[in-house]
């Protein structure tokens, strides 16, 4: 599977997430609370398990006041 175009997306997204919540010092529950979005989502996106829909995609990007999409400048 990672030589599917969404799969590589999907990871390199997760990615940028975990940066994200690394560079913030935030756990996955206060992402959650500061998104609207469920933890078990979170954490699916994490692993790179779960391609998330576009709006969960901005709920996150909204918390954590960053660029998740893969290919932009972070």
């Amino acid at each position: 599977m990672e030589e599917h175009h969404g799969a590589r997306v999907a990871q390199a997204m997760a990615a940028r997430l975990k940066a994200a919540l690394d560079q913030r010092g935030w756990t996955v529950a206060h992402l959650s609370r500061e998104s609207g979005v469920a933890r078990f989502t979170i954490a699916k996106a994490l692993a790179g398990e779960a391609w998330p829909d576009l709006l969960t995609i901005a709920n996150l990007e909204k918390a954590l006041d960053c660029d998740l999409w893969p290919g932009r400048e972070v």
